[in-house]
């Protein structure tokens, strides 16, 4: 398939709320969309690696620019049998995974399209039916974060994820388990301990019966995220240190982590997304799709992924309403009475942007022909 036209967008998307993670607080997600042509066909993807570089090295300004300046330029005009093709001709330039995911998600979406087939059958899916969790920000006060957790609960979700932070952990989660004590739940980190500084806090988290304490230590810390599992019973869930196969069968290789948080954007798009999963799988490792709160367009990509078997965890996946002003796409992802979506029954894993919301949240565009 040989890619006539390339057109590339960076938007920036209102939060309702402002997200508060370890590493700081966001008021809008900046997210990088491409949209790729064919034959008189045309699929979008999305990579959503925030304002700045604090998630990852990788920020929506910079994931553009080196889509404008180096990726697209090799893309546009060539043929391409298929994903894996494609990144090949991109393996000279070294990281920028996410740069890379808007561009593979963007030939998946356009090969599905020429195809006819859905998105979650091309990746392998085998049930479309899937039934997410609910993912909790670092709140203004602990009431405020029970009464949210008390409105999941009745809501039915079948997990909840809560942000902590140094001084907002303990005592937290002690709350939540006092007023919740069969929920299941985990939390993140976002990297935001030390082992050694925080060890005792750690210890802590422990005796919470948690489903699994997602990215304790910083990404680079794969040694001692591995001492910290071989000190503590809870599961350590990796995200951040995972940035490609290679990571993930290093870090199984040294027993630092008992589940993986996978997402497109991360990891480099959905081709080694598909493989890590496959890996997980093989390794008995408990695994499941996060989010970076992408646009109905991404979160209809990270659908679709989680559709294949060996993910086990429910995915973090938000109805369009829940977290923008005004979502950047045609239609929005909703889920029904038991938190669950039916891609079967649904165009939740062919999204589109509307483009009248697509130019108001615009920052820059470009297009590039053969």
């Amino acid at each position: 398939m040989k890619i006539e036209c390339a057109e590339l967008w960076h938007v920036a998307m209102p939060l309702i709320s402002p997200w508060r993670t370890a590493y700081g607080e966001d008021a809008a997600i900046h997210s990088v969309l491409v949209r790729m042509s064919a034959n008189g066909v045309s699929g979008w993807g999305e990579s959503c690696p925030l304002y700045a570089p604090t998630y990852s090295p990788e920020s929506a300004l910079s994931a553009y620019e080196t889509c404008r300046e180096f990726f697209l330029p090799r893309i546009v005009g060539k043929d391409f049998e298929g994903p894996q093709q494609l990144l090949d001709s991109l393996v000279a330039f070294r990281g920028n995974q996410f740069a890379k995911a808007a561009i593979e998600t963007a030939w998946w979406a356009l090969d599905c399209k020429t195809r006819a087939v859905p998105l979650w059958q091309a990746l392998g899916g085998t049930q479309p039916r899937i039934f997410c969790g609910e993912d909790i920000g670092i709140q203004n006060s602990i009431d405020h974060l029970l009464a949210l957790v008390e409105n999941a609960a009745k809501r039915g979700y079948p997990r909840i994820k809560l942000k902590i932070r140094q001084n907002w952990d303990i005592e937290v989660l002690a709350a939540v388990r006092s007023s919740f004590p069969g929920l299941i739940v985990h939390v993140d980190c976002n990297g935001g301990y030390d082992l050694d500084e925080h060890w005792e806090t750690l210890r802590k988290l422990d005796r919470f019966e948690l489903a699994m304490i997602e990215q304790p230590l910083s990404d680079t810390d794969l040694f001692d995220h591995a001492r910290l599992q071989n000190r503590i019973a809870t599961p350590i869930c990796l995200d951040e240190s995972i940035k490609s196969p290679r990571d993930f069968r290093t870090a199984l290789s040294m027993g630092a982590c008992r589940a993986i948080n996978v997402k497109p954007g991360r990891v480099g798009g959905l081709c080694n997304a598909v493989t890590i999963h496959d890996m997980a799988r093989n390794a008995g490792i408990t695994a499941w799709v996060g989010s970076m709160l992408e646009s109905g367009v991404g979160a209809g990509i990270c659908a679709a992924l989680a559709t294949l078997p060996g993910f086990t965890y429910p995915p973090d996946l938000f109805p369009s309403g829940r977290l923008y002003r005004e979502d950047i796409s045609a239609s929005e992802i909703q889920l029904d009475e038991r938190c669950g979506l039916d891609l079967a029954l649904s165009a939740a894993c062919e999204i589109e942007p509307d483009l009248d919301r697509l130019k108001r949240a615009s920052v820059a565009r470009c297009e590039l022909r053969a």
